[in-house]
């Protein structure tokens, strides 16, 4: 099943591309960064890696980028509009366990609400780090703050930083790959597959 579906937030309308088996294992909410939409190219890898496994897959475009807008604005309303699409979600996807992640300033966003969603996991793509040539403002204290597991998945080369494996339970740094994770998206999905099947076997288990 493949739908878009239009959400009503505080913040205005969003939108989302939902594929779904009939009976999935686990929901993986994703999320494009502050300039970019649903068809980034290792949004696209780990949508298709997790529908091989089972997973229903929601890529969600937040109201600033469905206003057209490239800021995403306070973050705090940021997060509202987001837990208030992924409830809408959950509802429509009640079991197994939820996951939910995104690139860049998505990822940010969902480390921030893991724990006001429920969510059991985080699957941060590029996250960044600190702004580039800035390492001083770190943001590593979003990752550590998620309260669940992450997997951080950047290139070698992201000007915005790469975390260290101890802000998060997992990270994959992917050799020749910078912020855009577009070089080899394949690979990106091949990272987050070992990682997205323990949510899997936890529903079959």
């Amino acid at each position: 099943m493949s739908e878009r579906v239009e959400f009503a937030t505080g913040q205005g309308p969003a939108e989302a591309e939902i594929d779904a088996p009939a009976d999935p294992a686990f929901l993986l909410v994703l999320t494009h960064g502050s300039n970019g939409g649903l068809d980034a190219p290792d949004l696209l890898a780990v949508r298709d890696a997790a529908l091989d496994l089972g997973g229903a897959v929601t890529r969600v475009l937040q109201p600033f980028r469905r206003a057209g807008r490239r800021a995403p604005g306070p973050a705090a309303r940021q997060d509202a509009a987001w837990l208030e699409v992924v409830a809408e979600l959950r509802a429509r996807f009640p079991a197994g366990p939820l996951i939910q992640g995104g690139r860049s300033n998505g990822a940010r966003v969902a480390c921030r609400t893991a724990r006001d969603a429920g969510a059991a996991g985080v699957l941060a793509l590029a996250f960044p780090l600190h702004p580039p040539g800035r390492p001083e403002r770190s943001r590593a204290d979003e990752l550590r703050g998620a309260g669940v597991e992450v997997l951080v998945v950047n290139g070698d080369r992201d000007p915005f930083g790469v975390p260290d494996s101890a802000d998060a339970a997992d990270v994959v740094v992917l050799p020749g790959e910078r912020h855009e994770l577009k070089r080899d998206p394949a690979a990106v999905g091949a990272a987050a597959v070992p990682w997205l099947r323990r949510w899997a076997a936890t529903r079959s288990g």
